[in-house]
């Protein structure tokens, strides 16, 4: 048998091969997802035999979630800073929390957990082209990872909202909020996430059905109400553990109620209002 004859064998062989295993992955992902579903299936009867009103193509289950570490990075506060103010100088405030100030333009506060409090001169960043337009260059030039921003009106002004994320998964309680007063940026406040990193041994996200069936014993102990659960989406909730920056991302649910929006920490089960 001749070299080639013997090289076009082995090559059909591992193309057999490789394809098995892959038809062995996509049934057990056929499997996964038909037993997940099964699950949300029967969660959400159990929810609505209890008088819950829920759809189950609300649930959103896509992303694998894991306990991730947070620390404080200058390098962030000051790339934030910059974008607003130029050139700065820092000072020391004490209790972990530093200023940066540009005289002719304003201030930027943050402390060691990642809340921060821009305070811009008025006239000095205008935004000729739209709120939200401007928000999304600055957000380019903060080199944060954040969601898609949302406008409201209000009598002060406009604001657009965004919240900060990890890995295209919403931070739930980390927002940022620009504050267009007049004809002109006044203010950018909010939290952010820097030096993400793997928890060892960290919590997982937890099985939706689970998180949902935690959600109807809240409901049972009388902690929280609701007629209506209106969606569920996994993301992370931010824990400040420390003075000094050091915090967890916690693998969370966000469940958003007729009566409110809760936070269920797939690691403890504890519920919140969001």
């Amino acid at each position: 048998m001749s070299v080639s004859r013997i090289k076009t064998i082995v090559i059909a062989a591992l193309v057999l091969v490789n394809a098995f295993f892959l038809t062995l992955i996509l049934i057990n992902n056929y499997a996964d997802a038909r037993d997940e579903r099964q699950m949300i299936e029967t969660a959400c009867s159990i929810l609505q035999s209890n008088g819950i009103a829920i759809n189950p193509d609300s649930i959103i289950t896509s992303g694998a979630f894991s306990a991730m570490r947070t620390a404080r990075s200058i390098e962030a506060e000051e790339a934030i800073a910059y974008a607003f103010l130029g050139q700065v100088e820092m000072a020391d405030q004490g209790g972990d929390i530093y200023l940066y100030e540009n005289a002719d333009r304003g201030i930027a506060e943050f402390s060691g957990a990642g809340d921060f409090d821009i305070r811009l001169h008025a006239g000095v960043v205008g935004y000729a082209d739209g709120a939200s337009k401007t928000a999304q260059e600055f957000l380019r030039d903060m080199k944060l990872e954040t969601s898609a921003p949302t406008s409201s009106l209000d009598s002060d002004g406009e604001r657009i909202l965004v919240y900060s994320e990890y890995m295209g998964a919403r931070i739930f309680n980390c927002t940022i909020e620009f504050m267009f007063v007049g004809d002109s940026l006044q203010t950018v406040r909010g939290r952010y996430v820097s030096n993400v990193e793997p928890v060892e041994s960290g919590a997982q996200i937890s099985q939706v059905g689970t998180a949902l069936l935690g959600f109807l014993a809240a409901l049972k102990r009388d902690e929280i109400e609701c007629r209506e659960i209106l969606s569920v989406e996994p993301g992370y909730r931010h824990g400040a553990a420390g003075a000094f920056g050091e915090g967890v991302l916690n693998p969370s649910w966000l469940i958003t109620t007729d009566d409110g929006r809760y936070l269920l920490d797939s690691a403890t089960g504890e519920i919140r209002n969001a």
